[in-house]
């Protein structure tokens, strides 16, 4: 019972502050500011479920009283028989509604919610590194494709023998919280098979780095116009008639941080442009957001999404068909599935993982 008043009482103590957030948002003060109206929003929608399910709960820990008082008092059988009922099922829930609340009130990565910038590396191995590059991006446009996300590619560099030197893109969803769900893919995958580039059947190990970045929102970080040096050029590669004769591709030097982006896949100046400018926002708020995964890292022994992108976290094993995931020791004796997206299951075991890590350390 006293677990049960302290859950209560935390969920409680929230709700004058969640009232105070609905009066904000309708004022017309803060809705001619768009900067406080966003971040007041956000606020808002990561109470709004705390807030419901502490009202739930509550109303639970009541019918359960209330059932027992109907149990201890009353003396019609057929009232005992349904309040003992009513207890059995009421009790089966608790624990289940307690562990989500408590989950609920750790603080999330402020970022769960927002889109993602994914950006594709080949490493070590050469043209199979490559080759292996493209392979993972298909198997995220897959799985894109499976949720029901958006894919536009941002900036790609393709290897020798096929696949991709490098490719950047944009994942992004009206619903879902894309980062949330695909910060879990940062690190290096590492391949073991008989390359295409390979005559004598030698088994080979190649490698290619995944870095997922939560997308900068206009309001998350201000940049100063003079800070940027914009340059046009052609843009390389396949992409029909035109593309490659007219200044469309665009690149941004952003000088007081060094970091350099450039996007040529769309025909339209501006549009590139554009994208350019979400990506520098992107790579620059992401300078701060590692601060928070470095002080998650210190914390936790495990790196279950700490954005580590040295660290080494997933085989994909062709000779026995396996993939491992080694942060948590999962595997999957299906890889042809798992490299056509069919990467829930892992994505789920690191996401259980990382709540069991959130939970000890609340405790």
């Amino acid at each position: 019972m006293a677990s049960e008043n302290t859950l209560l009482e935390k969920v409680l103590s929230l709700q004058d502050k969640f009232a105070s957030l609905q009066e904000q948002l309708s004022s017309p003060e803060v809705m001619g500011d768009m900067k406080r109206y966003v971040q007041l929003n956000k606020d808002y929608k990561q109470l709004e479920p705390i807030i419901k399910a502490g009202l739930e709960y509550k109303k639970a820990v009541e019918n359960l009283a209330s059932a027992k008082d109907v149990l201890m008092n009353e003396s019609d059988p057929d009232l005992k028989d349904m309040a003992r009922e009513e207890i059995s099922e009421i009790e089966g829930k608790l624990p289940d509604m307690e562990q989500n609340i408590k989950l609920l009130l750790i603080p999330a990565d402020p970022d769960d919610g927002k889109n993602a910038i994914v950006e594709i590396r080949g490493g070590t191995g050469g043209d199979e590194a490559a080759i292996f590059a493209g392979d993972l991006f298909r198997m995220y446009q897959h799985y894109a494709e499976i949720k029901g996300w958006k894919l536009e590619i941002t900036d790609q560099s393709f290897g020798t023998s096929g696949g991709y030197k490098q490719v950047v893109f944009k994942l992004s969803s009206s619903t879902d919280g894309v980062y949330g769900t695909m910060k879990y893919e940062s690190g290096v995958h590492r391949v073991q098979r008989v390359p295409q580039t390979e005559t004598q059947g030698r088994i080979q190990t190649s490698a290619a780095s995944v870095a997922v970045f939560p997308e900068a929102g206009e309001f998350d970080i201000e940049l100063n116009p003079a800070d940027i040096r914009k340059d046009l050029f052609c843009a390389s590669g396949p992409g029909g008639q035109g593309v490659n004769t007219t200044y469309s591709a665009v690149r941004l030097t952003h000088i007081p941080s060094g970091i350099v982006v450039q996007c040529q896949e769309e025909r339209s100046q501006i549009k590139n442009a554009e994208r350019a400018m979400e990506e520098l926002r992107t790579r620059l708020y992401n300078m701060e957001h590692q601060k928070y995964l470095d002080g998650i890292a210190a914390k936790r022994k495990t790196m279950v999404s700490t954005g580590d992108r040295s660290a080494k976290i997933r085989t994909y094993n062709y000779p026995q068909g396996r993939v491992t995931d080694h942060r948590i020791g999962w595997s999957m004796y299906n890889l042809p599935a798992f490299m056509d997206g069919d990467i829930q299951d892992c994505i789920d075991a690191l996401q259980v993982a990382e709540n069991a890590e959130r939970l000890k350390e609340a405790e």
